[in-house]
């Protein structure tokens, strides 16, 4: 029997860590640069409305704390989560969820939690990659790559994925809450207003 490091869905924990300051700016080349910038995000959604799905076996509304991570990291960036729900981790009740909160006209942008592992339970991503009109890797590739400094090479048993569905982005994040927060605090809420505005234009 394989060990589970979360007592959740196979997914590795991560150690709680602090997130430091980052500098998002670098360095610029003035007014141009900041032209480009003002360009390339005209078309963000400004004030986002979240869908929070917490794929679990054991845990319930009341003790969801990676769903509590990603409602802090949403509110903190001034948008809203207008819908949360805690779902068994099972193939078509995931996969009807997910693709019930993406028609919902108050929903700009889902995130996952639970699910992402290995083990035979974990159907999160078997379950939303059908619904997706288009992939986007790199979410994947960076979440791996941020997560290796905690967890080092166990990272290759985390399997977060993210896409758009309908024109809304979609985000399925491990079930830990460390990895809950450093993907939405770190990445999700940092972006998912450019891809829901990018994912939207006619």
């Amino acid at each position: 029997m394989s060990e589970r490091h979360d007592g959740e869905d196979g997914e590795h924990s991560h150690d709680d860590h602090a997130h430091g300051d980052h500098d998002h700016g670098g360095t610029h080349d003035g007014g141009a640069r900041a032209h480009d910038d003002h360009e390339h995000h005209a078309h963000d959604v400004e004030h986002l409305g979240y869908a929070v799905v917490t794929v679990t076996s054991s845990r319930g509304h009341e003790d969801d704390p990676a769903g509590d991570a990603i409602e802090a990291a949403v509110g903190s960036a001034g948008d809203e989560v207008v819908v949360r729900e805690v779902i068994a981790d099972e193939f078509d009740g995931v996969q009807g969820t997910v693709d019930r909160l993406v028609d919902r006209d108050d929903v700009d942008c889902v995130v996952t939690t639970g699910g992402t592992g290995v083990t035979p339970d974990d159907v999160t991503v078997e379950a939303v990659t059908p619904l997706l009109d288009k992939e986007l890797p790199g979410f994947g590739e960076l979440f791996r790559a941020m997560s290796r400094e905690e967890i080092g090479t166990m990272v290759v048993g985390t399997r977060a994925t993210a896409g758009v569905a309908g024109g809304v982005p979609i985000f399925c994040l491990p079930g830990s809450e460390n990895a809950a927060r450093l993907g939405s605090e770190e990445i999700i809420v940092e972006e998912a207003g450019h891809l829901a505005g990018l994912a939207s234009r006619e």
